[in-house]
């Protein structure tokens, strides 16, 4: 055994001698004090030292330490009769059992255990209500009647705290730009918000700033690409067994959809285009029973949108609060298609997994029903109006998110209590009330003076035994921090990975885009194609120069799996449904070949063809169009693929048959291509934005994770790695170079300009005199290269600059 297991505390000896009459044990009162008295400290309620549990009777079968068939082959005799202080149990420095203690737990372990029905020595957890509550507002103290108001001062007034002091404009504007969208104010922006004087500006300037779709999407991302797990490259992607969700994800927030409709299409998806959340990560090789798909389901579907952590119930039923080992398995059996035998710490036990729902009082999952059928049923329940887990979990996100502590904290441990359950009860129900609207809660709390008052000056940040005092400050995410200083240097990429469209095309608002492509298949065409018939269709495309932007519209009538350059990257079965695709990732400079495998469906011959048609703006200023026509070829040997990637295939190709359009297919394109495709060809350009990037390594020590688990929390404390990185990483020293070029042809090379547009947009603020003392001494009144890039370091590694106060 391990030294480190010194933590198994309570036990009997082999051969000790029997100083108590053998009268059978009464758990309550003769082995619950010993256990108390020398155990629970490192072994009970919320402790598990050594990964060893006595909360319950089963957690001592079940640890490997207490044999019930051969009491002397139990190894607890072993530690807590032994003299070696590195292996005694309790520990060296605890009071030691008693003979007579020794021998009461000897006959306990003889006796099998004997113990009280229903009794736990773990904490009596605080169970949190399932349904919603709408909590009656208190009278408002003085003109604050705004409800997070009410509810906050009465919360203080309660403690005999005081009210935070209200925030300036400039600090205000700051704090909302980077809450809400990520990115700084210009100096601009700065100084037409200050010279405004209407009384409602805050409020118009929160309206104004959310219905910024673009800047919305691109901020918020982050926030569900952590979530959801979600990433444009990592573990999984190369060898097919994982998927993004970032192109419906992006679309999402663009459009707004409401978060309720949002968890439904990723619990049970409509099309491929949401699957990769619930699909999770396909490891290679043998995985522990822990890591299966059917268990990482079960975690991720609680962890991100119920704020509870199954990890630990995955294996065996949880330390640290009320779920299950059955209950984890009943999730996990809603999406298996497999009967799933339960596992506890890796190891079978014999019995199958039924789906199952988590709180039955909404209604349950038919176990005998499709897998399909019972993700609907899931999606339902999850979302039913009587939730009120749902959206207090994600109401307390977006709180954390704003204000930097979480009403319930931290913020996957919703069985927690909350500091103001009144408070987490009124944002949820006002989520529901606003039909799911994530804009409208966060209005919500960024018009309250709560969110507009000075934050809480804290030595360390500590989150035990917390009280509201105000908000706290929070540091820049990754993606804020390097947003902000491509703002001022203006040396963001040219191109982003993400594969979505940053432009949002409402319906009527703009013209139509006149479609080029034709219907194509092979020869069968030339009457009617069989069904079941499959073909690949193909076209090699020679692009000059590096692409700025595009994308395409595609169809197919039956299904069809697209590759660019030999890799998968779409496939639909709906012809009536035109689906779009982004290409500034997928093609490249040179030699590009775009195939299609294709497939007609159907009882008896029946139409069949294919739809393809994009535009392309190249960085040398040309367009291009790629349209399905008969410059195409086709191949009969439709060839294997493999994780995503396209086969060789035989046989010679030929040209394509151009297909008369059936009546249905021309009403399907009509309806939807052109507007489709007027989103990638119209798209504006804008600063690319870190979210829409892959991760690299400076944003890793800056805190973004890898994605490969739910990140709700990032660390809020400086590494360092970080700090390494931030004062010599190449990419940060070139934009600072770049900026620095910018800023002197800006401002003529006026130290004293360029230094307070610096400060304006880095800080919302002037340089104080002291600062502008030391600046001109550093730049002189004519700035150089070499001393503005200084200055942007200096700037840019500010407490000030990296924290949102």
């Amino acid at each position: 055994m391990k030294r480190h297991i010194f933590f198994i505390i309570p036990f009997l000896v082999l051969g000790l001698p029997l100083l108590l009459e053998a009268k059978p044990i009464d758990f309550a009162h003769d082995v619950v004090p010993i256990l108390k008295k020398h155990c629970v400290e490192c072994h009970g309620g919320r402790e598990a030292k050594g990964s060893f549990s006595l909360n319950t009777r089963p957690l001592w079968v079940e640890s490997g330490f207490v044999d019930l068939e051969d009491v002397e082959a139990s190894y607890v005799l072993d530690l807590v009769t032994s003299t070696d202080p590195e292996m005694q149990m309790p520990p060296k420095e605890k009071s030691r059992l008693s003979t007579e203690e020794i021998a009461m737990l000897k006959q306990w372990i003889e006796e099998k255990l004997p113990w009280e029905a229903g009794f736990s020595f773990g904490v009596q957890a605080y169970e949190p209500p399932l349904k919603p509550r709408r909590p009656e507002l208190p009278p408002a103290q003085g003109n604050r009647t705004h409800p997070i108001d009410r509810l906050i001062d009465r919360y203080l007034a309660e403690r005999g705290l005081p009210r935070p002091a209200p925030i300036d404009d400039s600090t205000f504007l700051r704090r909302v730009h980077l809450d809400l969208i990520g990115l700084l104010p210009t100096p601009e922006e700065l100084q037409e918000f200050r010279a405004d004087r209407s009384p409602d500006k805050r409020a118009r300037k929160i309206r104004e700033l959310l219905a910024d779709d673009t800047a919305y999407a691109d901020h918020w991302l982050s926030f569900f690409n952590d979530l959801l797990r979600n990433d444009y490259s990592g573990t999984g992607f190369i060898t097919g067994g994982r998927k993004q969700v970032s192109a419906w994800l992006y679309e999402s927030l663009l459009y707004n959809k409401p978060y309720d409709q949002m968890v439904r299409e990723l619990i049970a998806p409509p099309s491929a285009a949401s699957r990769g959340f619930i699909d999770g990560i396909k490891w290679r090789g043998n995985v522990s029973a822990g890591q299966t798909l059917e268990i990482q389901f079960a975690q991720s579907v609680g962890q991100s949108f119920l704020g509870i952590n199954l990890k630990c119930a995955s294996c065996h039923d949880s330390f640290i609060d009320r779920w299950t080992l059955e209950e984890s398995y009943g999730l996990a059996a809603i999406y298996s298609q497999r009967e799933l035998e339960i596992h506890r710490c890796d190891k079978p036990i014999g019995k199958t997994a039924k789906a199952a729902w988590l709180f039955p009082e909404l209604g349950q999952i038919d176990p005998e029903a499709p897998r399909e059928a019972r993700l609907q049923q899931l999606a339902g329940l999850m979302t039913h109006p009587e939730n009120g887990r749902f959206t207090r979990t994600i109401v307390n996100r977006l709180w954390h998110r704003l204000m930097g502590h979480g009403i319930v904290h931290p913020l996957d441990a919703m069985q927690t209590e909350p500091w103001n359950a009144d408070l987490l009860d009124y944002l949820a129900v006002s989520l529901s009330d606003a039909h799911y609207d994530l804009k409208k809660l966060l209005e919500l709390i960024a018009t309250s003076e709560t969110y507009q008052s000075q934050v809480e000056l804290v030595e360390s940040i500590d989150h035990s035994d917390y009280v509201f005092r105000g908000p706290r400050s929070r540091r820049l995410t990754a993606e804020q921090f390097l947003d902000g200083v491509w703002q001022i240097t203006r040396a963001a990429p040219a191109k982003f990975d993400a594969p979505v469209f940053r432009t949002k095309i409402e319906s009527g608002s703009t013209s139509d885009y006149e479609l080029q492509a034709k219907w194509i298949w092979g020869d069968s065409a030339t009457g009617t194609p069989p069904a079941g018939e499959k073909i690949v269709l193909r076209t090699i495309v020679e692009i000059p120069s590096a692409i700025k932007r595009g994308g395409a519209v595609l169809t197919c009538d039956n299904s069809h799996i697209l590759f660019i350059n030999r890799r998968e990257v779409d496939r639909g079965n709906n012809w009536t449904q035109v689906r779009r695709l982004p290409l500034h990732t997928l093609l490249k400079p040179g030699k590009n070949e775009i195939t299609a495998i294709v497939q007609n469906e159907g009882n008896g011959p029946n139409p069949a063809g294919f739809f393809f048609d994009a535009r392309i703006e190249l960085e040398n200023g040309e367009s291009l169009s790629i349209s399905s026509d008969e410059s195409w070829e086709w191949n009969p040997n439709a060839p294997a693929t493999r994780e995503g990637r396209l086969g060789g295939i035989k046989g010679s190709w030929k040209p394509v048959t151009v297909v008369q359009p059936v009546g249905s297919w021309t009403e399907a394109v009509n309806q939807q291509a052109s507007q489709l495709l007027a989103i990638a060809a119209d798209a504006k350009p804008q600063m690319v934005r870190a979210s829409l990037l892959k991760n690299t390594a400076l944003m890793k020590s800056l805190g973004r994770p890898m994605r490969e688990q739910i990140v709700s929390m990032r660390p809020d404390q400086l590494t360092t790695l970080e700090a390494i990185d931030l004062s010599n990483e190449a990419s940060l020293a070139q934009a600072f170079a770049t900026g620095a070029k910018h800023l002197i042809d800006q401002f003529d090379g006026n130290s004293k300009r360029l230094t307070e547009h610096l400060f304006l947009f880095a800080l919302s603020r002037r340089p104080t005199p002291e600062e502008s003392t030391i600046i001109e001494d550093l730049l002189g009144e004519t700035a150089e290269q070499r001393e503005v890039e200084d200055l942007l370091w200096s700037v840019c590694m500010l407490p000030e600059f990296f924290l949102i106060r």
